[in-house]
């Protein structure tokens, strides 16, 4: 009986040592400078953690069944919980300056600990009082859920638990400012979750522009005008399984597109004013952020017109294929062989769905007014192959209306200087081949230089043509 009432004490005096210590750091947080031992105990809070949740779990399902504890449980409950509390500490000191989720989190939890110490001291007390004793155990299971929830916060970030979003809600406005609307969605994606002000990985926060240009433990994260200087930058670059490349391995990556965008604006200077509008024509920004603005294709396709599988099969033929873009979609493309007699009905039968195609690839068959009619009918074409057929300057105008045009093939066709202006007029263009045409290197000049962003293919590289003239010349001469 002794020796109980003596492990009883012992206990108590544990308890009442680690209630004292957990009040004492909560009171003098602000004055406390943590050994570096004691800061590295801290990093055992997300391993212990686990422990209370499952003895609390156990008391609480218990307490609703026969209502009786056992007495070691309740004990190594309330200790692991202080520890736990007081670790956790230590580990929110080695933050720095603390956000909101981490406020939250370390007070609940301090207040969690507090309350199942009570409950440790009333609980043999509440004999025949069930009522009590289950309020206890229902405020217990609140305060470990809300401690739970802003603690998975704080590891993988605030919108962590909330419910899946549209992309479509994070449309660009018209004139974007490109760090508050493109640059920091980036980092907010794949950075902030371990740079914040609730967890600041190697002293560093990018949750604003003030903490990214005041860097972190190693180095300057961004140095304005010079991307290559920038740690950002560099670490992005490093291979994956190197140590100090980030995103940590495990973790989403950036693509090639976000680390160009990040790139072009450090190299700009790294302004929280630079607008969109203000990019020229030529700065590869311009483009990046252009394709951002525009609705993926599941978006521009979504309200495309239901077509029936069985009306495919009925327009299909040996020499005409016609494909769903993906999966289910109405989104059409098609394929048109030149069998070995042409008759231009199979294509033009395709006037019920014109609608929905998006890709149309006639190469190489000998169209005429009839199928250019019904190509101006395909409002929603995004990728035209017109290459070796007989399409004219003429055919070409009445194309203007396709907007959405994005690649359009015309090598080997009569096009001469004279379609020019049909085909500044394809706002949306972003790929042009044009070798084996009549357009001269004036037209090809004038069409670089108005549609920059656009990558024109005119045959071979110009050095590698030079190389095959030059050696051709010395050929001659040699002969």
């Amino acid at each position: 009986m002794t020796d109980s009432n003596s492990k009883s004490s012992w206990v108590d005096y544990v308890i009442f040592g680690l209630s004292i210590f957990l009040v004492f750091c909560l009171i003098f947080e602000s004055r406390i400078e943590l050994p570096s031992l004691v800061g590295w105990l801290g990093r055992w809070h997300p391993l212990i953690l686990h422990f209370p949740i499952v003895f609390i779990i156990i008391t609480v399902f218990l307490g609703f069944t026969k209502m009786t504890f056992p007495k070691l449980l309740l004990e190594i409950m309330v200790i692991s919980v202080l520890v736990t509390a007081i670790s956790g500490f230590f580990l929110g000191k080695e933050a720095g300056e603390k956000g909101d989720l981490l406020f939250w989190h370390q007070w609940l939890g301090a207040g969690l600990a507090f309350l199942l110490v009570i409950f440790y001291q009333v609980e043999r007390r509440l004999f025949g009082k069930a009522i009590v004793k289950k309020a206890f155990l229902v405020v217990m299971l609140v305060l470990v859920s809300l401690t739970g929830h802003y603690g998975g916060m704080v590891t993988h970030g605030e919108d962590y638990l909330a419910l899946p979003t549209s992309k479509n809600s994070k449309k660009l406005p018209e004139n974007p400012l490109i760090y508050a609307h493109v640059v920091a969605p980036i980092l907010e994606d794949k950075c902030v979750s371990c740079h914040n002000p609730n967890k600041q990985k190697g002293a560093l926060l990018m949750h604003n522009l003030e903490g990214l240009f005041k860097g972190g433990e190693h180095g300057n994260t961004l140095v304005s005008g010079n991307p290559d200087e920038s740690e950002l930058i560099k670490r992005l670059h490093l291979p994956l399984e190197e140590e100090e490349h980030m995103p940590p391995e495990g973790k989403t990556q950036l693509d090639s597109d976000e680390i160009a965008i990040l790139e072009r604006w450090i190299a700009l200077g790294a302004s929280d004013t630079l607008k969109y509008a203000s990019l020229s024509p030529t700065e590869p920004l311009q483009s990046l952020v252009k394709n951002l603005m525009e609705p993926s294709a599941g978006d521009r396709w979504k309200e495309l017109p239901i077509v029936a599988d069985s009306t495919l099969q009925n327009l299909a033929s040996d020499y005409l294929t016609i494909t769903r873009m993906a999966g289910n979609s109405n989104a059409l493309s098609i394929d048109v062989y030149l069998p070995p007699e042409y008759d231009s009905k199979p294509i033009l039968d395709l006037e019920r769905i014109a609608v929905n195609i998006v890709e149309f690839d006639l190469s190489g068959i000998p169209i005429g007014a009839e199928e250019v009619n019904l190509l101006t009918k395909c409002a929603n074409l995004e990728w035209l192959e017109l290459d070796k057929t007989p399409i004219t300057n003429q055919d070409l105008g009445q194309l203007k209306s396709l907007t959405n045009l994005t690649l359009l093939k015309l090598y080997e066709t009569s096009v001469t200087d004279e379609s020019i202006s049909t085909l500044l007029a394809f706002q949306n263009l972003k790929r042009l081949y044009i070798w084996g045409t009549k357009i001269s290197s004036e037209g090809l000049e004038e069409l670089t230089n108005q549609k920059p962003s656009v990558k024109i293919d005119n045959g071979m590289d110009n050095e590698i043509k030079d190389f095959f003239v030059s050696k051709d010349t010395l050929s001659a001469k040699e002969k």
